[in-house]
């Protein structure tokens, strides 16, 4: 498995060989520091830590500094740990760049999506309105939510209004389809959850392939 940290840069159009045109999103990866290695003597689990985008040493707490000085290097703004199938052949102290991506890799995309505040049904959850004339009262309501003689209560998981966005999400089995060494950046097919300049985190999909046909940077 490979893993990789980076920041979203936004969205372009690469075109195909034959002239079509596909949405992909611009990636800031790496270079990411191996900040800690887990083994299954020590941690009972196989695990790689990896930080991303360096700060000084002002805006870390005092157990990071010391913890990102046995990596020797910087405190770094961004730490994920993913576990390892089998154990680490990565030592601390290790940088992974872009490089260990090829085009043609599939990877799965973990990232923190838009956070969009209080949010009724419609926007939240694409309910239908109700009518807009003839003196109705249900023009975005949600509803009845069925808490009459029974069950007497509403059952957990309704859909109603409420927070929505800022939550972890995964887009899963995304092609890569060009990599910048020189200037650490993937270009991914599709859309990334989060805003520019978003957190993302890019490792190997576990499962599936991406859809067939090449393609190369308009």
């Amino acid at each position: 498995m490979t893993l990789i940290l980076g920041r979203k840069q936004g969205m372009t159009q690469v075109f195909t060989d034959d002239g079509t045109v596909i949405g992909a999103t611009v990636v800031s990866a790496g270079p990411c520091v191996v900040a800690q290695v887990r083994t299954q003597d020590r941690d009972g689990y196989d695990a790689l830590q990896l930080g991303f985008e360096d700060i000084r040493d002002k805006s870390s707490k005092k157990p990071q500094i010391g913890h990102f000085k046995v990596a020797q290097t910087a405190p770094k703004r961004l730490l994920r740990e993913e576990r390892l199938n089998e154990p680490a052949t990565m030592s601390v102290g290790d940088t992974i760049t872009c490089e260990v991506f090829s085009p043609g890799d599939v990877v799965d995309v973990t990232g923190t999506t838009k956070g969009r505040g209080f949010a009724g049904t419609i926007k939240r959850h694409g309910f239908h309105r109700g009518p807009m004339t003839h003196g109705s009262k249900n023009k975005r309501r949600p509803g009845s939510i069925g808490a009459s003689a029974y069950p007497g209560r509403v059952f957990k998981g309704k859909r109603m209004p409420g927070r929505y966005g800022a939550k972890r999400h995964t887009i899963k089995n995304l092609e890569v389809l060009s990599v910048d060494t020189e200037r650490n950046i993937l270009i991914i097919k599709g859309a990334l959850p989060g805003p520019n300049q978003g957190f993302l985190q890019i490792r190997t999909a576990k499962t599936g392939s991406a859809q067939n046909g090449s393609a190369k940077k308009g």
